[in-house]
């Protein structure tokens, strides 16, 4: 017989095996030895209280044969002859996923990456965080696997309208993951394992007859009937398809440039914006398991924090037990900053984005008091793009060059009072010391300024001068959105281009723009077939 039994157990022996099958026993009412095994179904810390709690949902033999937990079964079909194909243009999680859905369907994929592969695009980042110089094809945000890949690999999302989770994390095991992330409440893969599962997919690809190209930038849609027949890429080659999906992610501005100057529609979207917090980890520990901070049982802690400030949303994002701060940028003289952890989150340091919200008419106001700007029509869709690059020129300007970032210690940050000297930062390009006042839009600091406050007062212990604020946060979804239709989920003037995910505006990380690119898939190859 198999029973899902709940458990609240104590950190320490949540780890135990032989604790937690007598807690089986004792609630199914039988004998220790008549529970043959078990497996995690879901694992959460629960740190409000004194006494941290881990709670535990599992799947519990009693009185059969164990077996261990199976995963979806996946069917990958050759397609080296299919009669149809797609073309695919970008390598990120929605392109990957992508082509999996379509060589599920029978369809041939064709990928088209404007990046490196995963173990080149490593040296161009070694580059970039040592020397200060950028690859504009080949960083953070653009190669095999996209931003992910190097930036964390959290899986956690809310999203599960779009499709299936379980399906998208089963998939990741397949390829390499660890199991611990079907259950945890928050799973995490890790920037240094990404790598390898990213290839493995990659392989899996090729093996089924799809085709994956590398530094193959797109630079023209040739459109005939409202139809898409080919792309260009940069090197002058032409790919034809039956369909094409774009999951370019949210740092194409060429692409949106390109869709703008070719009349085909695209919009303004809202963002966030704002700048990387780091504490170090013991801190965060101490605020978050207070008393049992130095239970080396407990992982290293996160917080999530969000506050309204005078109407307007303040809110951490993507925050990084045990992490990295990474410069992110995808253009020489463009400061961007990001974050990422390790698998077993073992840095010092803890760091999470903290941005506001923007919208356009935040934007109309801070292009009126700058001539440049002022002839722009607030129906330009680009509008709030234009914004984001100019506050990343601002930053890279302020930090003195080579993606040094301007940075403040947090509580003069909030007050408004040069900081003296910096705190060390695990950022390798290094920072400037700037009052950050003057570095990022008026609504945007201030915004902040009084967040971090509030924040200190629900977090006691947060709000100090041991951390650091680094700028500029920017990237944290698309200012542009590709619009598509609700039923056939193509572009409303283009009857076989599908945006998908974080480029058009649609998702918002690894898994929900994973279960995007399953999603266009699976409805294109339907329209195909």
């Amino acid at each position: 017989m198999q029973q899902t039994i709940i458990l609240k157990l104590l950190p320490s022996e949540a780890t135990d095996d032989s604790i937690i099958k007598k807690n089986i026993a004792n609630s199914c009412g039988v004998k220790e030895n008549a529970v043959t095994g078990f497996y995690l179904q879901k694992k959460s810390i629960d740190a409000r209280a004194k006494t941290i709690w881990v709670n535990l949902t599992l799947i519990a033999f009693i009185n059969e044969p164990f077996h261990d937990r199976a995963l979806i079964n996946t069917t990958f079909k050759e397609v080296t002859n299919a009669t149809k194909s797609v073309v695919i243009i970008g390598a990120g999680p929605a392109g990957l996923f992508a082509a999996l859905q379509l060589i599920e369907a029978g369809i041939k994929p064709i990928i088209l990456e404007r990046g490196k592969d995963v173990r080149t695009r490593r040296r161009d980042l070694a580059i970039l965080n040592k020397e200060g110089i950028i690859n504009p094809e080949s960083n953070y945000c653009f190669g095999e696997g996209g931003a992910g890949t190097y930036s964390d690999g959290k899986l956690y999302t809310r999203s599960n309208k779009r499709g299936s989770i379980d399906k998208i994390l089963n998939h990741f095991v397949r390829f390499g993951a660890d199991e611990n992330i079907l259950y945890e409440a928050h799973p995490h893969i890790g920037t240094n394992k990404l790598p390898q599962i990213i290839t493995a997919m990659r392989n899996q690809i090729i093996d089924c007859g799809g085709q994956f190209l590398f530094e193959k930038k797109v630079t023209d849609f040739i459109i005939e009937h409202n139809t898409v027949s080919a792309v260009k890429t940069a090197d002058g080659n032409r790919f034809d398809g039956d369909a094409f999906i774009l999951a370019t992610g949210h740092s194409a501005r060429d692409i949106f440039e390109l869709l703008h100057q070719k009349n085909i529609l695209i919009e303004a979207k809202p963002f966030a914006l704002g700048v990387r917090i780091e504490h170090p980890q013991e801190l965060i520990n101490e605020c978050q398991y207070k008393s049992n901070a130095t239970n080396h049982v407990l992982p290293p802690a996160a917080y999530s924090l969000v506050q309204q400030i005078n109407g307007r949303g303040v809110f951490s994002f993507c925050m990084c037990p045990g992490g990295i701060i990474a410069p992110a940028a995808t253009s020489a003289n463009e400061l961007v900053v990001n974050g990422w952890s390790p698998s077993k989150r073992n840095n010092p340091y803890a760091n999470s984005g903290m941005v506001v919200q923007v919208g356009l008419e935040d934007v109309l106001m801070e292009f009126r008091s700058l001539e440049k700007f002022r002839s722009l029509d607030a129906s330009n869709p680009l509008l709030m793009m234009y914004f984001q690059q100019m506050v990343e020129q601002n930053c890279f300007s302020a930090g003195g060059g080579k993606f040094v970032a301007p940075a403040q210690r947090m509580v003069d940050f909030s007050n408004n009072t040069s900081s003296s000297t910096l705190p060390n930062c695990s950022y390798q390009p290094g920072l400037a010391t700037t009052n950050l006042i003057d570095v990022l839009p008026n609504f945007v600091y201030s915004a902040l300024a009084k967040g971090f406050i509030e924040f200190g007062k629900k977090m006691k212990g947060y709000f100090t001068n041991e951390a650091v604020v680094v700028a500029t946060e920017s990237r944290t979804s698309s200012p542009i959105r590709i619009p598509r239709d609700n039923e056939t989920l193509t572009h409303p003037q283009l009857n076989n281009l599908y945006p998908c995910a974080e480029g058009a505006g649609y998702a918002g990380g690894i898994v929900s723009a994973a279960m995007d690119g399953e999603r266009v898939a699976k409805q294109c190859a339907n329209l195909l077939m």
